[in-house]
């Protein structure tokens, strides 16, 4: 039994040693220590980086995009002309003040519209058509370059990224109101367009007629095309009512932005084919009365905002923050092939501009040289140009009364052909003796009002002229504390009227009706007043000054013999007519 025991031992051994290389190879090794096998438990955590090739692109992007801010902080951006204030929440501008300017109340002016910035959006802040996306851009917490007080020339950059959106906003900064702007936003790793935007209006808009004076507007090379005559190229300029509140204008267009009567926010894209400006438009309840706030009785207004963006990937222009100043948009370059490569036609100098943007320079030159003062600078133009265009009114005189002197003649004629029907060729013979007697006299039936249709282009190129000439925002004279405002004591206006009662009156109208003449000498003034009301008081100083050199011209006309001879014709009409 013992060497059976010991064969069978020797056998077991043999064939363990025999089976062991296939043992390892084909069976589990249950013989592996439990300290082995711990091991792996801790391990577990830190396997799928190595063990995740297929999906490398995935891990790469989570972990490398994931960026948030984890509390809200300012960066305030200064200069000589500015001081914007910047929140990492949606990397928006909270405040942009400009520091040469001062709002109706006489604060600091601050461009952004607080009380609609709070219901729509505030500047650089992105617009999407994806309005989930949109909300999501414009509320998450931006990680800023940097924070505090920041001195121009500088570049804040803002960023943000989720596992599906990664976001970056960068701003470079200089001496001028000009800021350039780049944003990118991905989605799943594609460019989406995401627009920087301007949503609504601007700080310095209290009353409803301050929100009606705003509008979009944006230039290209199909509008300058449109011009008439010698005049200037013209920019669309969109009113209230012909805005939808998210349309999109294609490009190609130079600039497109967000204006009212002073002052500006436009983007001068740098990719002009595949841009485009999308229209913005709310309503605000503000109080009818702004210097009274408290007060319940309030009105809607309409509130215009625009976003300018590349349609095909990543945004880069240029934003134009400042006052609709003549020097100043002259000197914010603007790629085109056109003359007017710069932002000049932000100023809208009306259908007239070839005259009022020369005499505006005039007026500046005034003020800068002359007297340092508009109300009296607007004195000394406004005499020079009524006393310049002299010869004209002796001219419409003397025109009027070679046709009054003609008139028995022409009557004549008249009546020799009245038998006769208009389609009675004739009738033609009237009207070529007519004109032969037109022609040997020397008068013209055009005469007396040619020289009136000349000076119109040039009075409403001035009313225009004023009407858009930002340094008259504020500006002092005598009682008047704001020529660009209406008078507060309403004494230009009342001068308008009284000085145009006495020049109709002064002004002999030898081929008018006496009874109409004396109803147009008393209608005409009193209109002009009430249209004279709620303008500006620069207009109104223009207005009655000339009208009272009008009437000192008048006075000394009426004593030379053309002005006696003119009267005594004036007087005999009047006295047939009573009989």
């Amino acid at each position: 039994m013992e060497q059976r025991l010991l064969l069978v031992l020797a056998l077991t051994f043999v064939v363990v040693v025999l089976f062991q290389p296939l043992l390892k190879k084909y069976l589990p090794q249950a013989t592996t220590a439990p300290a082995q096998i711990q091991p792996p438990a801790p391990m577990q955590s830190q396997a799928p980086a190595p063990a995740a090739p297929a999906r490398a692109g995935q891990t790469a992007r989570t972990l490398a995009v994931t960026k948030q801010a984890s509390a809200e902080t300012e960066s305030v951006i200064e200069n000589d002309l500015y001081r914007i204030t910047f929140d990492n929440r949606g990397g928006q501008v909270k405040s942009w003040i400009l520091k040469k300017y001062e709002d109706d109340r006489g604060q600091p002016l601050d461009l952004v519209n607080g009380a609609a910035s709070v219901k729509y959006g505030y500047p650089l802040s992105l617009w999407t058509y994806d309005e989930a996306l949109r909300n999501k851009l414009n509320s998450a917490l931006y990680v800023p370059s940097s924070s505090g007080q920041i001195t121009a020339p500088a570049e804040v950059t803002f960023e943000y990224a989720d596992q599906d959106v990664s976001v970056r906003k960068t701003f470079r900064f200089d001496h001028t109101y000009t800021v350039a702007v780049e944003t990118s936003v991905l989605v799943g790793g594609a460019n989406v367009s995401a627009f920087p935007m301007w949503p609504a209006g601007f700080g310095d808009e209290f009353t409803p007629a301050a929100y009606a004076a705003s509008r979009i507007e944006y230039h290209n090379e199909q509008s300058s095309e449109r011009s008439y005559l010698f005049f200037p190229k013209l920019t669309e300029r969109l009113a209230i009512k012909a805005i939808s509140s998210g349309s999109t204008v294609h490009g190609p267009f130079q600039w497109g932005g967000v204006v009212n009567q002073y002052f500006a926010a436009v983007f001068v894209p740098d990719d002009q084919q595949n841009a485009a400006l999308v229209t913005l438009r709310n309503a605000v309840e503000i109080p009818k009365d702004w210097q009274k706030p408290n007060l319940q009785d309030t009105t809607k207004a309409e509130v215009l905002g625009a976003a300018v963006g590349n349609l095909s990937g990543p945004t880069v222009e240029r934003l134009f923050v400042g006052p609709k100043s003549l020097q100043i948009v002259e000197s914010v370059p603007v790629n085109g092939s056109n003359a007017t490569s710069d932002l000049r036609d932000l100023i809208n100098f009306g259908f007239f501009g070839v005259i009022a943007r020369p005499l505006f320079i005039w007026l500046r030159w005034t003020y800068a040289h002359v007297v340092p003062n508009w109300g009296w600078a607007i004195v000394i133009q406004t005499f020079i140009i009524t006393v310049a265009l002299l010869p004209l009114r002796i001219s419409s005189m003397k025109s009027a009364l070679k046709m009054q002197k003609l008139q028995p003649q022409m009557n004549a004629i008249k009546e020799k052909y009245k038998k006769y029907s208009m389609r009675d060729p004739r009738k033609q013979e009237m009207n070529q003796e007519i004109a032969a007697l037109m022609k040997k006299e020397g008068a013209s039936p055009v005469g007396g009002c040619l020289p009136m249709l000349i000076q119109m282009p040039f009075l409403v190129a001035y009313y225009s002229m004023l009407g858009s000439a930002l340094d008259l925002r504020h500006a002092h004279w005598l009682w008047i504390s704001d020529l660009s405002s209406h008078d507060p004591y309403y004494i230009l206006p009342i001068g308008i009227v009284i000085t145009m009662l006495f020049s109709t009156k002064m002004t002999p109208q030898t081929g008018m009706d006496p009874a109409q003449q004396k109803m147009m000498n008393f209608m005409m003034p009193m209109m002009m007043g009430i249209i004279s009301f709620n303008l500006a008081s620069g207009l109104c100083l223009y207005w009655s000054e000339s009208t009272l050199i009008t009437i000192v011209q008048q006075a000394v006309m009426n004593r030379t013999s053309l002005g006696r001879e003119m009267r005594e014709i004036a007087l005999k009409r009047a006295r047939k007519k009573d009989k």
